[in-house]
């Protein structure tokens, strides 16, 4: 009986290494007909609802409740090579996409993305809400990455349409973390869901060091225009650089960026600076502070803030902030706000 048992199972072992084995062999034929070689679509979404308080004289306590964000997206494969997302923004008077794009990803060292996208401007305009760890991005992604620029652009969420090369290059050690990322991108200039205006152009670009696992150097580079609603053309030339750490639940993000050339001969010099430290208290509570910085044309907007965030599960975070500002552009500078805030996703 022992020997029986011992003979079925080392039949079953050479069966599943024959079915893995024509599975490893099996290959796509393209064409029209195809269907398989195609993931199951994902669908998911998130809520995020928010409190605001604010002292600002004139705000009348500030907005209250609000909803801040409901976004739902479709993602998935083809191939395995190529992958897709869509992502919608349900709230407010507006319902838009975010998001549309194709990239073909069969080589982590060069990919290819075609559509609507997150600009490659800063560390932290790629993000995800859910991991900027404070209840907004940073006042610099907001004046130089697109999301109310400082030149008049509406919030575009830091995204415009393009096309985008990406990849990692030389793989470090026995975890074979990628030493450099790349990325750069030949963008329309106007911001989501909008065409080209002038038929220029912008190019965008991110060269990143990751001298350990974990750490990341990078410097960020941004060449256009944009048109106003005026019809003028106004260039936007910035550059950028900065650092990133996140492991073991710890974050440390710091940011420089500033106009220059055409940009700053048309509307003034103009810089920005944040720094960001998350430290971990409990698996379910981290804490945040953060210095943001603002200056345009001699002007400054400092404001500070510390931020808990309990995260409770993986799909669900509170968050709690306290923010302080010095906004020199507001005839009451000094002001002070609370913001609470609830992080859903499904």
């Amino acid at each position: 009986m022992k020997r029986f048992f011992t003979t079925l199972a080392t039949l079953a072992l050479i069966g599943a290494g024959f079915a893995a084995s024509a599975q490893e062999s099996e290959t796509p034929e393209y064409g029209y007909k195809q269907t398989g070689f195609m993931s199951t679509p994902k669908v998911g979404g998130y809520i995020i609802g928010s409190y605001k308080y604010s002292d600002l004289e004139g705000a009348h306590g500030g907005p209250g409740f609000n909803c801040r964000l409901i976004r739902l997206y479709v993602d998935g494969s083809i191939f395995n090579d190529f992958k897709y997302r869509i992502q919608l923004q349900m709230n407010g008077q507006n319902p838009h996409v975010k998001d549309f794009y194709i990239e073909w990803a069969k080589y982590k060292e060069f990919s290819v993305k075609v559509g609507q996208f997150k600009r490659a401007f800063t560390f932290e305009n790629p993000m995800n809400p859910w991991d900027v760890g404070v209840g907004d991005f940073s006042i610099l992604v907001q004046k130089f990455a697109g999301m109310g620029d400082r030149l008049g652009e509406a919030n575009m969420g830091g995204r415009d349409q393009g096309i985008q090369v990406q990849g990692d290059l030389f793989p470090i050690g026995e975890q074979q973390y990628r030493l450099i990322h790349y990325q750069l991108g030949l963008y329309n200039g106007q911001g989501i869901n909008l065409a080209d205006a002038n038929g220029h152009k912008d190019i965008i670009g991110t060269l990143q060091i990751q001298p350990l696992q974990g750490l990341y150097l990078g410097a960020f580079a941004w060449k256009g225009d944009w048109v106003n609603g005026a019809g003028e053309t106004l260039k936007r030339q910035r550059i950028s650089a900065g650092m990133k750490y996140d492991k073991d639940n710890w974050t440390v993000r710091a940011e420089y960026a500033t106009n220059i050339r055409g940009e700053r001969s048309q509307s003034g010099a103009a810089d920005a600076f944040y720094a960001t430290v998350g430290v971990p208290v409990m698996d379910w509570l981290k804490i945040y502070a953060k210095w943001d910085e603002l200056r345009d044309n001699d002007v400054r907007h400092d404001m500070y803030s510390a931020c808990a965030n309990f995260r409770l599960h993986k799909n669900l975070n509170f968050q709690l902030e306290y923010r302080y500002h010095n906004n020199k552009f507001l005839a009451s500078p000094k002001y002070n706000e609370i913001w609470a805030m609830a992080y859903i996703r499904f």
